[in-house]
């Protein structure tokens, strides 16, 4: 495949966690990225530059450090990049640190999100996959959570701005006939993961002595999914363009492939609510150490579990997230030890 001939894709939030392991997936299944990180301080961001030192070194990418919601710079890569996909990621992440900074979320989903679709708008792409999360299944308490369940009850600010990014997704999707998937992905872990993270907070604590704050006095469960398996699923989804209505209907009974435009949700998790004691057991056993354990109460906007149905994920791919928590807690652990605590000691 020549230069010329490759498929262009566009990411947003390229040097996050989740972006640096996607763009490194499209980038060894022969696309040509461009990608735009804001590289902030949410958590350092050497990490960051790390990780993007990584996808520089490599042909065909090409990024752009600068804030999604600068108005017209989405506009501008897109005339310039033409891409066949959009993969959006940027967002400020983190539930507990939008109740003290909602500017933040406001600003960077909302805000940001809207100069991406004004973009599309003017220059459609062929698919573009738009990131939602599991926390915008808030209180619902029928699991395994699945697609065409009602999602009304968000338990967080970072949660809600999630739900308002599909229903703007779906109102640009009806009035420009544009395909749009959003994924919504449950509790991503794996190398080069976020200091914020419960695997990444607990593996430091635990291999320096100290202790752990373990919510809900331990009777939380997550649908802990890996992150390559998260990644491989998004590739896989972007050539499952959502038909328009009178061109196709629902594929499952799950799908909740809108009756006015080419729009749908999709969860991509490993089908399994894993206990967070059993999620500690692992990184206990990959330490080799026991962790000191403080018993807590819940968290403000946290929910007791999570359980993704990922049966609209395989119809549509023929795909299944398929990394055991021991496994991916394992590669975790040796990566932290290898490479990112080697680096910072």
């Amino acid at each position: 495949m020549s230069y010329a001939q490759k498929r262009i894709a566009l990411v947003t939030g390229c040097s996050g966690f989740i972006g640096f392991h996607l763009c490194q997936c499209l980038l060894s299944n022969g696309f040509e990225v461009h990608g735009i990180d804001s590289l902030n301080d949410y958590y350092d961001p050497n990490l960051k530059l790390k990780r993007q030192a990584r996808l520089e070194s490599q042909p065909h990418m090409h990024i752009v450090n600068d804030k999604i919601e600068t108005p017209g710079l989405l506009m501008a890569m897109m005339e310039d990049s033409k891409p066949d996909a959009v993969i959006h990621l940027a967002a400020q992440a983190g539930v507990r640190y939008s109740i003290d900074n909602p500017r933040a979320y406001l600003e960077a989903n909302l805000i940001g999100t809207f100069e991406l679709l004004e973009a599309a708008r003017t220059h459609p792409p062929a698919h573009m996959l738009m990131a939602s999360t599991s926390s915008i299944y808030g209180a619902n308490a029928d699991m395994p959570y699945k697609e065409s369940a009602k999602v009304d009850t968000q338990m967080s600010f970072y949660a809600a701005t999630k739900k308002s990014n599909e229903a703007m997704a779906h109102s640009y999707s009806h009035l420009f006939d544009l395909p749009i998937t959003m994924f919504r992905f449950f509790t991503v872990y794996g190398p080069w993961g976020r200091p914020d993270m419960a695997l990444f907070k607990f593996t430091k604590a635990i291999l320096n002595g100290d202790p752990i704050d373990v919510y809900n006095h331990g009777k939380m469960r997550r649908d802990f999914t890996y992150v390559t398996d998260l990644v491989e699923g998004i590739r896989l989804l972007i050539d499952a363009v959502p038909a328009p209505p009178a061109q196709g209907g629902p594929v499952c009974p799950n799908d909740n492939l809108s009756p006015v435009a080419p729009w749908r949700t999709v969860n991509i998790g490993n089908s399994t609510s894993v206990p967070l004691m059993e999620f500690i057991e692992a990184i206990e056993a990959a330490t080799g150490q026991v962790a000191k354990k403080n018993m807590m109460p819940m968290q403000a906007g946290d929910v007791p579990a999570t359980w993704a149905d990922a049966d609209l994920l395989r119809t549509l791919t023929g795909y299944a997230p398929q990394k055991s928590v021991k496994d991916g807690v394992a590669a975790f652990v040796e990566w932290y030890q290898t490479q990112y605590q080697a680096a910072t000691s």
